[in-house]
This record gives C-alpha cells, structure tokens and sequence, in this order.
C-alpha cells in the first residue's frame, strides 16, 4: 500500500485555509454571544474601577500579551489607556515563583498577588486542561473575580471554573488560537465602543 503524495507547499496553504474557514464558519454561529457576554463582564468590571488579568502558556501567553497591548494602548481609535495586565510578562516574577513554588501555581500565585474584587481574570487554553491556567481560574474564583476562559471545543477542566466560557468549536491548537484572535479583536472593539463611544 503506497502513501499518498505530500501535498505540495500551495496546497498545504490552501488546506490550512480551508480548515480555517470550516472552524469559522461553525465559530460564527456559536461564540458572538458568547464574546459579547465576555465584553459586558468586561465592560461592568473597567467602569466600576476594576481590571483585566489576562494569562496563558505558549501561544496562548503570546495572545494574552496581544490582548494586554490592545486594552492598555488602544484598538481602533485613540482613547485612554484601560487596566489590563498578562501574568507572567514580568520575567523575575515568573521565573522566582516557577522556581521557587511551581509551575502549576504559577498564575494562581501571581493573580493572588494582584487580584481585587471586581476583577476580571481570563485564562486561554486550548485544551482547557493547562494547569496552571486552571488553577488560576479557581483562585480567581476564590477572590470574587469575575472569570473568563477561552478554550477549544469542550472546553476541558477549565470550563467548571469559567463564569463565562468562549470555547472555540475546534480541537486542533492552530484553528483554536486563530478563534481566539479574531474573538479577543471582537471584544476589545465592544469594550471600545461602549467605554469611547465615536463622536456623532
């Protein structure tokens, strides 16, 4: 039995392409509420004084600083800075607390740290199992911070500790975090909206 030719490199865009578009178009019928829930939490949090506390691992860190940059600066227009803060960006804290406790209790020490009441904490995980994002979420929980968590499909043990779950209809890593992208850009243009409303 022969295998199949590699596809060539065009072909392979092509087909990434394609999944992406499959996951989108499954994405687009399940996560606007979902996103839009996430902002009024988001939104109710920020007016009455509160913050963003936003982390993950790998890629997921990677969007979580993305997310941190497009609420601390600005998205579509100019306006204010908003609180947000990723865990885990300020590299003596991550590596003492990984060091000296574990990887595990990463974010739930660092959100313990930092986490008042009225905040928001949103953890990103694809699989929805990442551990240190878990426990982050059942510390946030602890604190009465509202909680967030992007995840894929199932939404994993993450989802038990999410007030609010925006869960990606995908299973592979690369279509889940292209999700979370297109869905952290939603949101922050619903945050912007409603706290900078344009100019009539």
């Amino acid at each position: 039995m022969h295998s199949s030719e590699p596809l060539s490199p065009s072909a392979a865009v092509a087909q990434a392409f394609a999944a992406h578009a499959a996951v989108l178009e499954e994405a687009r019928q399940t996560l606007p509420p979902l996103v839009a829930r996430a902002a009024a939490a988001v939104i109710a949090a920020l007016r009455a004084g509160g913050r963003v506390l936003v982390f993950g691992n790998g890629g997921s860190f990677s969007d979580a600083l993305h997310l941190e940059g497009e609420l601390v600066n600005r998205f579509r227009r100019d306006r204010a800075g908003l609180p947000a803060l990723c865990l885990g960006a300020g590299q003596a804290g991550l590596t003492a607390t990984a060091n000296d406790y574990s990887y595990a209790d990463l974010f739930a020490r660092l959100l313990r740290a930092q986490a008042r009441p009225g905040d928001v904490a949103i953890g990103l995980t694809t699989s929805g199992e990442s551990e240190n994002v878990v426990r982050a979420l059942a510390a946030a929980r602890e604190l009465n911070v509202t909680t967030i968590a992007f995840t894929g499909r199932g939404g994993g043990r993450a989802a038990a500790h999410a007030d609010i779950l925006v869960n990606a209809p995908s299973d592979e890593t690369a279509r889940i975090q292209e999700m979370h992208g297109l869905a952290a850009h939603a949101l922050c243009a619903l945050i912007e909206d409603a706290l900078f409303p344009p100019a009539p």
